[in-house]
């Protein structure tokens, strides 16, 4: 399984208090299963619930929720898009540590498709397909997100200003 590594490799470099802090960031798999169907091949689909936990947190929680939106865009878009799901598909729970700080923690659904194709001489390869291509429908393209008036993500370019 592809997202949760890509996941938090996304959120540590975007996000100021994981970029200095990656071991406040913990990432980790619940209630998963395999879906699969009799058929012409042995594609399959990973299905479950990442748990993320942010320990700490003392920025305000726009500077983690913006980025991971951005990525759900591109990744598991049908969290945002399909009106059944997006209600319920992105939890979120805290738990107050002082007045400056908390421990968050946010619950994603996320799938992952995998194409099976047998090989020559036996076995099998496995070929992770990325989410459909969402159709441009216009509105803004660039962002830019300011932590106390100061610029800390931009889309422009896909990475962050230098810390």
């Amino acid at each position: 399984m592809r997202k949760p590594i890509e996941l938090r490799a996304w959120l540590t470099e975007r996000v100021p208090h994981l970029r200095k802090h990656p071991d406040k960031l913990h990432v980790f798999i619940d209630k998963g299963s395999v879906a699969t169907k009799r058929g012409a091949g042995l594609g399959f689909e990973y299905r479950y619930t990442l748990q993320i936990v942010v320990t700490d947190y003392a920025d305000p929680p726009d500077t983690l929720t913006v980025p991971l939106l951005v990525w759900i865009s591109t990744h598991q878009p049908d969290l945002i898009d399909n009106t059944d799901r997006r209600d319920r598909a992105i939890g979120i729970d805290a738990e107050i540590i002082d007045h400056k700080s908390a421990d968050i923690g946010i619950t994603l659904e996320l799938s992952e498709r995998v194409l099976v194709k047998p090989v020559e001489g036996g076995g099998y390869e496995c070929e992770h397909l990325a989410e459909p291509e969402m159709p441009d429908l216009g509105g803004p393209s660039g962002w830019e997100v300011y932590l106390k008036g100061e610029l800390i993500y931009t889309s422009g370019d896909g990475a962050p200003p230098a810390p």
